[in-house]
């Protein structure tokens, strides 16, 4: 079952909620709802706001419950953009666009996920191979080397300068 919930003419610019869109995508709800509730953008309100709507239809129009719901797709559009001018240098004029946005979000039933997930291979019972032993061999440890830096003839020492002191 598909729950679907809209949200229009947001006034947060698109781009900044689809940063959090794609963060609760396909996330149960518990787990969404926490998500959004400790994030620190500005658009997670509204979202919040919406799912809680979403789960509404849910429990009301199709009697669901909350514990077996998750978002199957959250979508977020571009609106109308405001246009707004400012009085820039030598007596022009410089537009300013203050953007809006559509978020749908749809929320569908545990018994949907299942079948969307892919259903898991059987692994082949694994016949047991007895394993052979490696042979060891006792080699002697080499001994490390010193290492000695070489120091060009005639160059100094160079700190953060072109030419050497």
């Amino acid at each position: 079952m598909e729950v679907k919930a809209n949200l229009k003419y947001l006034r947060i610019a698109p781009r900044k909620v689809r940063l959090l869109a794609d963060l609760i995508r396909g996330k149960k709800i518990e787990r969404a709802r926490t998500l959004l509730k400790f994030s620190l953008k500005r658009g997670s309100q509204p979202l919040i706001k919406l799912l809680e709507g979403a789960i509404a239809n849910a429990r009301h129009n199709f009697q669901l419950e909350e514990k077996g719901l998750w978002i199957s797709e959250i979508k977020v559009d571009e609106g109308p953009k405001l246009k707004r001018w400012r009085a820039r240098a030598r007596g022009r004029a410089a537009e300013i666009q203050k953007k809006t946005c559509h978020v749908s979000l749809i929320l569908s039933g545990e018994e949907k996920r299942r079948a969307a997930e892919p259903e898991k291979k059987k692994v082949a019972e694994k016949k047991e191979i007895p394993e052979e032993k490696p042979k060891i061999k006792a080699e002697a440890p080499k001994p490390e080397r010193e290492i000695v830096p070489t120091k060009a003839p005639g160059r100094g020492k160079r700190i953060f300068r072109r030419k050497a002191f």
